[in-house]
């Protein structure tokens, strides 16, 4: 309830805030493809996105010896829209191993148009597609499974906008979830038309309530919904709470930063790093780490540092390499300062 300063808990109270930080993630809507929740974890059908079925992922990958495995990716917004692939690759790397996926029909069908958003990538990727020959189906859609027939469902899109609904029959297949905005961002005063937090690209303030701020997978910022992400926005967001309530407008930049290290095969990565725009934002400099090129170095830095920087630096707010940029100062807007001034002395300070 924006309007009071407050928020509203499950059991009917209300806290009030000075500042609001909105951070809920999103909505894994398994709900969205007809019988997928049926058959999840049975029927030669799973999904890394439940971290519990990754056992079964893996078990399908080592009985597999022939046959069709197909590998869905839903409309974007997704967590890390190279998450779907890497589940990909490195199954095609597990079976050119053994020597069977010769024996394999793997076909990729994503609903979008493009296998990767930013094109400095693309040519690293299908390399990776044509290495392991794999059949590239853009702009379906799943929409349904019938696990017990092992088929699957897509809603097929033409070159004029036209929709068919195709049949594909399957051995296994590994399933993205559609992925929306939770419930109650969607349906609170705070959401844009599509149900994300409305907040600046840049300073991650609500565009209307100017003590509010959003940023993670909720937020309306058109960056890629990765951890890197977050990473990058945490300080920025910090820094501008802190700005507001000493009465001063947000200074602190987002650029758009997002990265998704691509596993192509077992011990390679393809390192992508990139700002708002698609442009090239690489942590590293490139004689150091190509990230546009599969590298060793890359899945060193996965493997090794990244968990580490996760655990130790970034979850503890000492991450030194995600310092903001920060514009010069000037003054709060009015909407802003009044809401920091707001005291409601029938709830809690929050």
């Amino acid at each position: 309830d924006p309007e009071r300063n407050q928020v509203i808990l499950e059991d009917g109270e209300r806290i009030g805030y000075k500042t609001l930080v909105v951070a809920p993630g999103l909505k894994l809507n398994w709900d969205g493809v007809e019988g997928l929740i049926d058959t999840l974890g049975k029927n030669g059908v799973t999904s890394n996105y439940l971290f519990d079925m990754a056992p079964y992922t893996w078990e399908l990958v080592q009985a597999m010896k022939g046959g069709r495995a197909l590998f869905t990716q839903p409309p974007m917004p997704i967590k890390c829209a190279g998450a779907p692939q890497k589940a990909m690759y490195l199954a095609c790397d597990a079976w050119s191993r053994k020597g069977v996926l010769k024996d394999i029909d793997v076909e990729f069908h994503n609903a979008g148009g493009v296998i990767f958003g930013v094109k400095e990538y693309v040519p690293a990727l299908m390399k990776y597609v044509d290495k392991y020959g794999i059949d590239l189906c853009f702009s379906e859609t799943l929409v349904a499974v019938d696990g017990e027939k092992k088929t699957a469902f897509f809603d097929v899109k033409d070159a004029d906008g036209n929709v068919t609904r195709q049949a594909r029959e399957f051995d296994m297949m590994h399933v993205c979830p559609p992925q929306t905005s939770l419930e109650f961002v969607a349906n609170s005063p705070l959401a844009n038309e599509a149900g994300w937090v409305d907040v600046s690209g840049e300073t991650l303030q609500h565009t209307q309530y100017g003590n509010v701020f959003g940023l993670g997978d909720a937020g309306s910022t058109p960056n890629a919904k990765t951890a890197a992400a977050v990473r990058k926005q945490a300080p920025v967001a910090a820094h501008n709470v802190l700005c507001v309530l000493d009465g001063k407008a947000p200074n602190a930049i987002y650029n758009g930063y997002g990265s998704c290290p691509l596993t192509v095969e077992r011990g390679k990565i393809v390192l992508a790093e990139f700002a708002y725009g698609g442009k090239l934002d690489p942590t590293v400099p490139q004689w150091m780490l190509n990230g546009t090129k599969a590298t060793r170095a890359g899945w060193f830095l996965k493997e090794k540092m990244l968990p580490s920087i996760y655990f130790d630096m970034m979850l503890r707010g000492s991450e030194t390499l995600a310092k903001p940029k920060l514009l010069p100062h000037r003054p709060a807007s009015h909407e802003a300062q009044q809401a920091v001034d707001f005291k409601d002395p029938s709830s809690k300070a929050a």
